[in-house]
């Protein structure tokens, strides 16, 4: 997939509209169109690619960082008492957009 044709790499640039929660220069967090929880975010990284499989080690770095702005940003919108993160890899895994996104779920108690 070119990253024209990405739909999180448009809502990045601004193409397509979202109900953005936080962002920087590294990443984009938003609500989820369709929530599974009470709080569905996305946080979505800045450089597109689609897998973990395909992170060299700038990508990690990128990856890394975005797990250390999450437990802030996840507080700051109703998972004080905790949060999941899911992160789909693949068809198998129902990956719908690739664009390597990491879930975040809570405000509420989350079964399996």
């Amino acid at each position: 997939m070119k990253k024209s044709d990405c739909l999180f790499c448009k809502i990045i640039d601004g193409e397509i509209p979202s109900k953005k929660v936080y962002e920087d220069d590294k990443m984009l967090v938003f609500k989820d169109i369709e929530p599974k929880a009470k709080v569905h975010l996305l946080a979505i990284c800045k450089d597109h690619f689609k897998l973990l499989s395909e992170m060299d080690g700038e990508r990690a770095e990128l990856v890394k960082y975005m797990l250390t702005k999450i437990p802030e940003i996840a507080k700051a919108n109703g998972c004080e008492n905790g949060y999941r993160l899911v992160i789909n890899q693949g068809d198998d895994a129902g990956q719908t957009v690739f664009h390597l996104h990491i879930h975040i779920l809570g405000g509420q108690t989350l079964g399996w």
